[in-house]
């Protein structure tokens, strides 16, 4: 009996689904798709240790990368459409779309916001050389690197989803999400507040954390959201410094979707006034940690043989 599909055999059946240039739900791609493979009755049967099943999973994940990269896209959540890079890139594996396939078509990740889509794809375990764990290299790792290399791999999806939704979303939901994030990491304590400032006159600050009662200490926020491939200068970054000193603060958080220049973050080091530079990739790391804007979909238990018991 032959293996079920990878999900990355699900690429080029699912962008042969979509080639009609319709919008479909992904449920119905995910059916065509396996129809398309062949895939048996029983198979369909088949489930993963969440309960859901095997070949949905694996075809959603399809889905899912083929949209990261820009093959297709989500005009309404669960619905897809397939874009004119989808259609170059079926044209081009005809036959079947494999990861090292869709990598190359991704491209240069510091040219745009496809960096996540490399990062899921890659995961972020690297050998000597610098490459990317591939699926023989996988089976070359202990079970529990797996797993870590699984997660990791999840984070990376769900990090480029995040700051997709973060500069999608108007700038006052992004600078609550912002303070909200630096509250949950414990900055404000138990009675400080976090307080968004008027976004017509904000002076160039757009929160203000108080870490006590009485507002001695405060933390100066600005959330900008520029756009994920962009690059922030040093003119920003003076201009945030300069909105420190006017209100008489020495400390300020500088958050973005996007990244830093290095004259940015060299300036930033070299003032006395203490300018923490937060860009796109440790935003939505920080996100994720600390459960700001997502939540625990599965817990995986580990376990060992407890010795004690046995001895």
């Amino acid at each position: 009996m032959s293996a079920p599909p990878t999900w990355d055999q699900y690429m080029a059946p699912a962008l042969t689904v979509l080639s009609d240039g319709e919008v479909h739900r992904a449920r119905d791609i995910c059916n065509a798709a396996a129809d398309l493979l062949e895939v048996s009755a029983e198979e369909r049967l088949q489930t993963i240790p969440s309960g859901q099943l095997r070949y949905q999973n694996r075809s959603l994940w399809a889905l899912s990368y083929l949209a990261r990269a820009g093959a297709a896209e989500r005009p309404v959540r669960g619905q897809y459409r397939i874009t004119d890079a989808g259609r170059q890139l079926l044209a081009s594996h005809p036959d079947g779309i494999t990861e090292k396939n869709l990598r190359a078509f991704v491209g240069d990740p510091d040219a745009s916001h496809t960096y996540y889509a490399l990062k899921a794809l890659e995961g972020t375990t690297h050998d000597a050389n610098g490459a990317g764990t591939t699926p023989e290299k996988t089976a070359e790792l202990d079970p529990i690197e797996q797993i870590d290399l699984g997660i990791e791999r999840i984070h990376a999806t769900v990090a480029g989803d995040l700051l997709s939704r973060l500069h999608a979303g108007d700038p006052a939901f992004f600078e609550q999400a912002v303070l909200d994030l630096i509250m949950a990491m414990g900055y404000g304590g138990a009675e400080g507040t976090a307080t968004r400032t008027q976004l017509s006159n904000d002076g160039g600050i757009d929160g203000i954390v108080d870490q006590d009662a009485l507002g001695l200490s405060r933390i100066y926020v600005q959330a900008k959201r520029y756009a994920l491939d962009a690059s922030i200068g040093r003119p920003e970054i003076q201009a945030f410094v300069g909105a420190l000193h006017g209100n008489q603060a020495n400390q300020g958080v500088f958050i973005t979707t996007a990244r830093f220049s290095k004259g940015a973050r060299d300036y930033a080091d070299s003032v006395p006034t203490r300018v923490v530079l937060i860009d796109g990739t440790r935003l939505a790391a920080l996100m994720i940690r600390y459960g700001v804007g997502v939540q625990v979909k599965q817990t995986v238990q580990i376990v060992e043989v407890d010795e004690d018991f046995f001895e």
